[in-house]
């Protein structure tokens, strides 16, 4: 089920001053598509989505679920929470420690006054689905942190919404579990083929999972795109920064040419695939470390955007050394090969293929 948000703004007060938490959203989140909405604290995101679930009041515009206005400013509409047809994952997952998994997944169907026969169907085939069957009887207290996510999961499932929402429900599973609960995450909601609308900060997260992006700053949506396009193809520098470690540059449009655009800084010229930019511009070029080559000096002659520098630091991290290359006064992000006889110190040459030169407004 399809959700439109059209101009919605949310105004806070502190100390004397208007905070815009949205500032005029307007947003398409496409049907049975896991949308995500990711962005740095405060800018937005929790205060959008608990908007759509009708835990938060905004002061203008629309949210519409389907077919049905749930809230609007200008019509006066304002479906209560437990009217929307949502399903919600919090954070905090919200068990109810003096019950057991069975009543804990039970509890939505309860509250609808259904027939027991069938809230024990329903909780049943949804504890099978998170791969919980036989758990029914256990106590909440007695679940790990990943099984809790999924009894939390399973609550919101039960009920058969057309949109179910999640804020920010692995950041409190430690790393290994969090990667491992994303996982089964995706496959559960692919299998669905239901609306999801997930927030978080984690750029891993948000990549791991997300059919789109749409990436927050300030009260309003910047860039929407799928999970490559907004890492490989972004438009902008804030969210090229947001999305993964990147090497920042400030350039100047030097010429547009049929199939590339060329580009000047500090450190050398550049050439790089084609964006439309006038001559002149002051912008940002982009180049994510990964993409940085350690080439061989004396075949320098045979790269594009080749530069001289020295090896300035290497972490080692286990599959790679994290980098960095002093260029004249400028630092280089690279990773280097755990068997690169490279140490700090040497002088060494890379390149960067002009497709991996990324030309975004600042």
């Amino acid at each position: 089920m399809e959700i439109q948000i059209s101009g919605v703004k949310k105004y806070y007060h502190s100390e004397g001053k208007i905070i815009k938490a949205l500032d005029g959203v307007n947003l398409t989140i496409p049907a049975n598509k896991i949308f995500t909405l990711l962005g740095p604290s405060g800018c937005g995101k929790t205060t959008l989505l608990r908007s759509i679930v009708g835990l938060e009041t905004p002061d203008e515009g629309e949210i519409r679920i389907g077919d049905t206005i749930v809230w609007s400013s200008e019509k006066r509409i304002d479906v209560p929470t437990e009217k929307r047809g949502l399903g919600m994952v919090f954070q905090t997952y919200a068990i109810w420690p003096h019950m057991d998994v069975f009543n804990n997944v039970a509890y939505p169907l309860q509250n609808m006054k259904l027939p027991k026969d069938e809230i024990e169907r329903r909780v049943e085939k949804t504890l099978q689905f998170v791969q919980l069957e036989g758990f029914g009887s256990r106590p909440a207290t007695r679940l790990s942190g990943g099984q809790q996510q999924r009894v939390a999961l399973a609550r919101a499932l039960v009920a058969e919404p057309k949109v179910i929402l999640f804020d920010e429900p692995l950041s409190n599973l430690d790393a290994k579990l969090r990667e491992e609960t994303r996982k089964e995450l995706r496959s559960f909601l692919s299998e669905l083929q239901i609306t999801a609308v997930y927030v978080t900060h984690d750029r891993i997260e948000a990549l791991a999972l997300s059919d789109q992006i749409g990436v927050m700053r300030a009260g309003n949506i910047i860039e929407i795109g799928d999970p490559k396009k907004i890492y490989f193809d972004s438009e902008h520098q804030f969210v090229a920064d947001f999305i993964g470690r990147s090497n920042l540059l400030p350039v100047t449009i030097q010429e547009q040419g049929k199939d590339f655009t060329k580009v000047v800084s500090a450190i050398g010229t550049f050439t790089c695939s084609k964006r439309e930019f006038p001559a002149g511009s002051e912008i940002t070029l982009c180049i994510r470390p990964e993409f940085v080559d350690l080439i061989d000096p004396a075949d320098k002659g045979k790269h594009q955007n080749t530069l001289t520098g020295r090896m300035h630091t290497m972490v080692f991290v286990g599959e790679v050394y994290e980098s960095e290359i002093m260029v004249g006064d400028q630092l280089i992000m690279v990773k280097v090969d755990p068997d690169s006889k490279v140490k700090e110190g040497d002088e060494v040459v890379v390149s960067i293929a002009a497709e991996h030169c990324l030309l975004v407004a600042r």
